[in-house]
């Protein structure tokens, strides 16, 4: 009853909207969505039949853990989310495009009813992404489409499971449950890398607790390792970032040739350094395996997956790990004026240390 409601909300968004390419976007969207679950098949029933294969049984297995744990420990609002399975023929569910002008660090918004506006925008089809991308190339901007696993609606449905998750090793399937989870909890309408640091620092300390009780040493040692290349990858970016926003300042004094080199100077030290990091880890880090080429627009989506995370990751500390006391004081930040929830986000970041 509740998926029939909420497809008849989404019918009805589809009908008011105006304008040809807002019309386009929305009916791939919706249409997309609806696809993927209308082909969903119960995980209670694939696990009984024969037939089934054994790797997607043991995965059908783990998430059904998995879901468990999220209930449990991690206090997140499991409900029937990923009890159904979807076999998908590609390794992306959507694919996201991020737009950053030029000479600027602040992405492109797109702006949706319901979700407000959002740094990204999704396509089921990865030819509709490529002409969005088309039109704000011939704009000057830098653009990133990338591929992504698994997405969440937010609670609006039972968000099914699908072979985007089980061709993952298991640790990174079980991490990407409970990102996907933690949007449920807390989601803020107009900021992007709130709501995506949340997650992620959800699904960092989630997976350190599942280890931990899976006894899984060797895993858990390879989750610190992959956690530490993330946060030297983003302290590069963030020292990156912090040169490029000085010099895009600087247009006024700069010409647009003058502009042009000193960036391509700042992004190529970046894919150095990354490289050099490259050498010390047994597996691709966050930007892939070098050499990787890098702008303003894949710069700006790592920074949103990853700015607040030391921060939300100290609150929880101090919280002794109480999950739902976490969600409670995050929920208050979230209603707090900008300035503000900024400044407490940078005062818990500065606080945090990795190793204490």
């Amino acid at each position: 009853m509740k998926q029939l409601i909420q497809i008849n909300l989404l019918l009805l968004l589809l009908a008011g909207v105006s304008g040809c390419s807002t019309f386009d976007y929305y009916s791939q969207a919706i249409g997309g969505h609806l696809s993927l679950m209308m082909r969903g098949e119960p995980v209670e029933r694939l696990q009984k039949q024969p037939d089934t294969p054994p790797e997607l049984r043991q995965k059908l297995e783990l998430a059904e853990a998995a879901r468990r744990f999220a209930r449990n420990r991690l206090d997140l609002p499991v409900g029937d989310a990923f009890t159904g399975f979807v076999e998908l023929d590609r390794p992306w569910v959507v694919v996201n495009l991020v737009a950053v002008p030029e000479f600027s660090l602040e992405p492109h918004r797109w702006c949706y009813p319901v979700l407000g506006c959002q740094a990204y925008r999704g396509y089921f089809k990865l030819e509709q992404a490529r002409k969005e991308e088309a039109r704000f190339r011939q704009q000057g901007y830098d653009t990133f489409i990338g591929g992504v696993t698994a997405y969440s609606t937010l609670g609006w449905f039972d968000d099914p499971l699908h072979t985007g998750f089980t061709r993952l090793s298991d640790d990174r399937m079980v991490a990407l449950m409970f990102h996907e989870l933690a949007h449920q909890v807390v989601y803020m309408a107009e900021d992007t890398a709130f709501n995506e640091s949340f997650a992620t620092a959800v699904e960092l300390e989630g997976l350190r607790l599942w280890l931990e009780q899976q006894n899984s040493a060797e895993d858990f040692d390879l989750a610190l390792l992959r956690q530490e290349h993330r946060n030297q990858t983003l302290a590069l970016v963030e020292a990156t970032t912090a040169e490029l926003e000085q010099l895009y300042n600087r247009q006024d004094r700069l010409t647009p040739e003058q502009l042009r080199e000193h960036k391509a100077g700042h992004l190529e030290q970046l894919a150095q350094a990354y490289a050099r990091l490259a050498d010390d880890y047994p597996e691709p880090g966050p930007f892939g395996a070098p050499p990787v080429q890098l702008n303003n627009a894949n710069l700006t989506l790592f920074r949103q997956y990853n700015q607040h995370v030391p921060a939300f990751r100290q609150l929880l500390r101090e919280l002794d790990y109480n999950f739902a006391a976490f969600y409670r004081q995050v929920e208050q930040l979230s209603g707090q004026p900008e300035p503000k929830r900024r400044a407490r986000l940078a005062e818990l970041s500065h606080r945090f240390d990795e190793h204490l």
